[in-house]
């Protein structure tokens, strides 16, 4: 699957949920839409199960570095993960904004 594609995918996600998607979402509609067991994609990403399964599930926050991996790993854009965690963040400290980021070039 293409990137563009992957973008495609998450756009219409994103319109099916009436909403943006938080991380946890994105995360976990990708390795179910992708058919990843949650261990591999644990051990894909040098963490835990039960850590994937607390970041899935909204119980657990990742850095923006962790997000860029996720990215890496699943083979999709990394703002689009990035954009996710600053928004989570934010809805997180009773801020209704969200993010869009776009590369520097």
């Amino acid at each position: 699957m293409n990137m563009k594609n992957k973008t495609e995918n998450i756009a219409y996600l994103e319109k099916l949920t009436k909403s943006s998607l938080t991380f946890a979402q994105m995360i976990h509609s990708i390795r179910i839409c992708n058919e990843i067991p949650q261990v591999k994609l644990a051990k894909m990403m040098n963490i835990s199960r039960s850590y994937l399964c607390d970041i899935e599930n909204g119980r657990r926050f990742v850095s923006l570095q962790k997000a860029r991996m996720f990215a890496q790993v699943l083979g999709y854009p990394e703002t689009y993960f990035i954009a996710a965690v600053i928004t989570d963040q934010l809805r997180v400290a009773g801020m209704p904004y969200v993010v869009e980021l776009k590369d520097k070039t």
